[in-house]
């Protein structure tokens, strides 16, 4: 790991940072005490994308009776 000073990292951030991208990793001093890591960020997991039509969740079960005709008593219910 290599130690830069903080005006080094001010004036060639441009620089580390490319360094960093590729893995390298740094130590940001003041003086002789060093205070910050310059390091790669981990790259969060991502979730694979669910294809057109895919199902993601349980699966719902609708029963045959939620097709059936209303009964007279239920279409008077409803104003029908």
């Amino acid at each position: 790991m290599t130690t830069i000073t903080t005006h080094e990292a001010k004036t060639h951030l441009s620089r580390y940072l490319a360094e960093v991208e590729k893995g390298q990793e740094f130590i940001i001093a003041r003086g002789k005490s060093a205070v910050a890591m310059l390091v790669p960020m981990k790259k969060p997991k991502q979730k694979p994308r669910p294809k057109v039509g895919e199902c993601i969740g349980a699966i719902i079960e609708i029963p045959a009776s939620a097709f059936a005709p209303l009964t007279d008593d239920e279409l008077k219910e409803w104003g029908l």
